[in-house]
């Protein structure tokens, strides 16, 4: 990590950025920032897999960390079982179902994992803390 000091109280865990690209993180950093986006997915092999309670430092995509999200649900469902709430709860495109599916396809196929049924760690979380400009906000 670089650019901001990470407070004290938060330097043991795990970070990570969301998506597969430098844009695309920051396009949902931007999303968990506002509060439009609670909830994420990964396949269930992926390393990132979190259990309730616990606390991330999410990177934006120059790789500098932005906030603190901390894991509130954590399910195992199939991409074909995801609904419409969860795909809401993402915060991404106009939040249906619809355009949920749509865009995670592409993302688990560039990622040579797609599948209708494959598993997947399905998260809501919250946010706990912004770091700005060289403070931290809450």
């Amino acid at each position: 990590m670089s650019g901001l000091t990470v407070p004290e109280k938060y330097r043991g865990l795990r970070s990570f950025a969301f998506g597969d690209s430098p844009a695309l993180a920051d396009e949902l950093l931007e999303l968990v920032l506002k509060g439009t986006k609670t909830a994420t997915c990964s396949t269930e092999d992926e390393p990132n897999i979190s259990k309730p309670g616990e606390r991330w430092i999410v990177l934006d995509g120059k790789g500098d960390p932005k906030c603190v999200i901390e894991s509130v649900e954590v399910t195992f469902r199939r991409y074909n079982e995801v609904d419409a709430k969860f795909a809401f709860d993402e915060g991404e495109g106009d939040r249906s179902l619809a355009y949920w599916r749509e865009a995670h396809r592409q993302y688990f196929e560039r990622a040579r994992k797609f599948s209708e049924d494959m598993m997947l760690m399905c998260e809501r979380f919250r946010l706990v803390e912004v770091f700005a400009e060289g403070r931290v906000t809450s």
